[in-house]
């Protein structure tokens, strides 16, 4: 029955050819429109680990001083609270991390310096991240307390300085100080950098900087601490350190921890145990507000800071806006495509064809109308995600078409195209064959 349908839908199209193609068009151009910001949306505000992302948690405590109590706590945490944090090992696996610039050189390769990002983080960094190496490893945890002279680095800066080889054991100059090379990461992309995000409840929704791509340099914490001392940016102080951009036990929140919590008791023993401390420390008269503490799951933490940008979220709306704009011009073209066929509709009506019929064979070729669109969509959105690559934003890069969006583009085409038949398809299947007839 549906291939009779199609047969009618084809001859149809045949016989009307100019309107067809624009319903085509105006289906594809909402189409195309409305993908290509649905799928940037999708890619930013997805998971960045899954699977992964409901085991991983982010404490926050308040250690602001003054009487009252904000209604959140900082984002980052001070140096004493996290190393005690850290230090009780309460998680399954657990890393601080703190973003600084640096300058460096790899001596042997007689290329000049560059400045670029270097994380400072614990061992279980790479494990509880997940994160995937192309050559060699992360260090041990001995290497942590060791202060070990030991780095990891990117794929990118890998290709930079050694041109994509095997570069574990060659040395890079970090400052003025020596690191040796122990791993190098395969390409890595987290979206958005999760680990490092903080802030976005001041942002105003210019957040594409959360997208930014990877450090290229990874350390253990307390040898970053020495080797770039100085150089960290505090997030938010009550007091000034001495000397700047020395941090260690400043009136400073600059710090980040995660956590890994491998069950719902382990979390919520954390979540006792960060509460406890918390009044440990206000017993103690170090912070004042022992109630303004938590802990956050990773997606929770990316809602808090509205990951997002503002103007992804704001052209999205537009796109969807312009797609009904399009399908209210389909519903009107549709319209008038199958009343100028009353004539042949009350036919049909006259030799026994139900009023369902009628609807059905509109609907079909309202849905082929829709497939045609969504093919020509599919194009527009590969195009529109193509301009969005060249533009100078840090998400660019991830600008793609999944499996899932390319199957939805035919999907929003199809239902779309659908919605737009329901009234003119109604519409045809009422007409009087009688009124029709006579007119013959």
């Amino acid at each position: 029955m549906f291939a009779y349908y199609a047969r009618l839908a084809l001859r149809s199209f045949r016989r009307n050819q100019v309107l067809t193609a624009l319903m085509v068009l105006s289906i594809a151009v909402g189409i195309g429109a409305a993908m290509t910001t649905m799928t940037v949306m999708h890619l930013l505000s997805g998971d960045p680990l899954p699977g992964r992302s409901s085991t991983l948690f982010y404490p926050q405590v308040d250690p602001r001083p003054g009487e009252r109590m904000r209604p959140n706590p900082p984002d980052m945490l001070d140096h004493t609270t996290a190393m005690d944090l850290w230090r009780a090992g309460r998680a399954d696996r657990q890393a601080l991390v703190v973003e600084s610039e640096i300058r460096l050189q790899a001596p042997d390769t007689g290329r000049p310096k560059l400045m670029t990002q270097m994380l400072s983080t614990h061992a279980d960094f790479f494990p509880m991240f997940d994160v995937p190496f192309a050559y060699g490893a992360g260090w041990s945890a001995a290497d942590d307390t060791g202060h070990a002279r030991v780095a990891v680095i990117s794929a990118d800066l890998n290709r930079t300085l050694f041109g994509g080889r095997d570069s574990v054991g060659r040395t890079l100059r970090i400052r003025d100080t020596d690191v040796r090379i122990v791993g190098v990461l395969a390409p890595w992309r987290p979206s958005p950098l999760f680990y490092r995000l903080a802030g976005g409840n001041f942002a105003q929704g210019d957040t594409a900087s959360f997208y930014a791509a990877p450090q290229d340099v990874f350390v253990p914490f307390p040898t970053g601490l020495e080797i770039n001392d100085g150089h960290f940016q505090q997030f938010t102080c009550w007091q000034l350190p001495e000397v700047p951009g020395h941090l260690q036990g400043s009136d400073c929140v600059w710090l980040q921890l995660w956590v890994q919590l491998d069950t719902p008791a382990k979390v919520a023993g954390y979540r006792d145990f960060v509460a406890a401390y918390a009044r440990q420390q206000q017993a103690q008269g170090r912070i004042q507000h022992a109630d303004n503490a938590r802990v956050l799951g990773l997606m929770d933490w990316l809602d808090y800071n509205h990951v997002v940008p503002r103007d992804v979220r704001l052209q999205t709306w537009l796109a969807l806006a312009f797609l009904a704009i399009c399908l209210f011009n389909t519903v009107g073209l549709l319209l008038a495509k199958f009343l100028r066929r009353g004539g042949e509709i009350g036919v049909r009506r006259a030799l026994g064809a139900s009023r369902r019929e009628i609807f059905v064979q509109c609907l079909v070729e309202a849905g082929m109308v829709g497939l045609a669109g969504g093919v020509l969509g599919w194009g527009l959105t590969l195009l529109g995600l193509w301009t969005i690559r060249r533009q100078p934003v840090e998400y660019a890069d991830l600008a793609r078409l999944d499996l899932s969006m390319f199957a939805a583009t035919f999907a929003l085409a199809l239902v779309a195209s659908l919605l737009a038949g329901l009234f003119p398809a109604l519409r045809a299947s009422r007409i009087a064959p009688a009124l029709q007839l006579k007119s013959l």
